[in-house]
């Protein structure tokens, strides 16, 4: 079993670790028929140096924090709510409301982007943060996560609160949200890494330089008369890529606490 264990694990590392590898070798060595564990001609700070000159990779990095951040902050604050309403309140329409939430689920992010391309040029808004982050401002899989940790908060604690005189929106967030913090740590590292990594919508909302994310940010690296210098390519993925392994690193017992949570009662 553990053989099995270390067998993926290999698999899934060794793309970062030839990412890391090629990012501290020329380019040739890319080619070599021989393969070697380390770089038999160290030139890492020579990629290094090569991608900050390509590129502005300091710009795209806080262009990422400033998108992600955004998202994630607006996301929280539209779907802390109503998972908590789907959760705890009775009302007509609930199992209608939770079934159109399960429906949105299905529905990939390319089935709405046309209305919504064609409503930021109506608008004047595109080429801007706010294009970047419009359409993932409601998180139907963040309500979903969400309602299953709420359903699990005892009521009992909720009648109490309400007997204290706290008002609804005080239970939720000083009551229910602070014992969903591992839910929304988990959530959290989805977030960041899918709209990190997402490369679709900048695509077609961004033509400035300095409102392009990282993956938008490594097509600087892409030369059709040259090809890609690699070394410079990986130098520059590393960068953008490490952020997100610390990110995981430091939320990594949150992260799985909150995945394990939302299936048990």
């Amino acid at each position: 079993m553990h053989a099995v264990l270390l067998a993926c694990a290999f698999a899934m590392l060794f793309p970062f670790y030839w990412m890391v590898l090629t990012a501290f070798r020329p380019s040739p060595e890319v080619f070599s028929a021989t393969f070697h564990w380390l770089p038999q001609t160290f030139a890492g700070f020579d990629n290094f140096r090569e991608a900050f000159a390509k590129a502005p990779l300091l710009r795209f990095m806080l262009n990422g924090v400033v998108i992600c951040a955004g998202i994630l902050a607006v996301q929280l604050l539209t779907a802390i709510p109503c998972a908590y309403a789907l959760a705890k309140y009775e009302f007509r329409g609930r199992g209608l409301l939770f079934a159109l939430v399960l429906f949105a689920l299905c529905v990939p992010v390319q089935v709405p982007a046309l209305p919504l391309y064609m409503g930021l040029a109506f608008t004047g808004t595109l080429d801007s943060y706010f294009a970047l982050m419009l359409p993932f401002f409601l998180s139907v899989f963040a309500i979903f996560l969400f309602r299953q940790v709420f359903r699990s908060f005892p009521d009992d604690i909720i009648h109490a609160a309400r007997l204290d005189g706290m008002g609804e929106l005080e239970i939720l967030w000083r009551v229910v949200v602070p014992s969903a913090s591992p839910a929304i740590a988990a959530f959290a590292v989805f977030s960041i890494t899918a709209h990190w990594n997402d490369l679709y919508w900048p695509l077609i909302v961004v033509t400035s330089p300095e409102l392009a994310p990282p993956p938008l940010g490594m097509m600087y690296f892409s030369d059709t008369d040259l090809g890609s210098s690699f070394g410079a390519l990986m130098a520059a993925a590393t960068l953008l890529t490490a952020p997100l392994v610390v990110l995981f690193l430091c939320a990594q017992r949150h992260f799985v606490q909150g995945v394990t949570m939302t299936g048990v009662k």
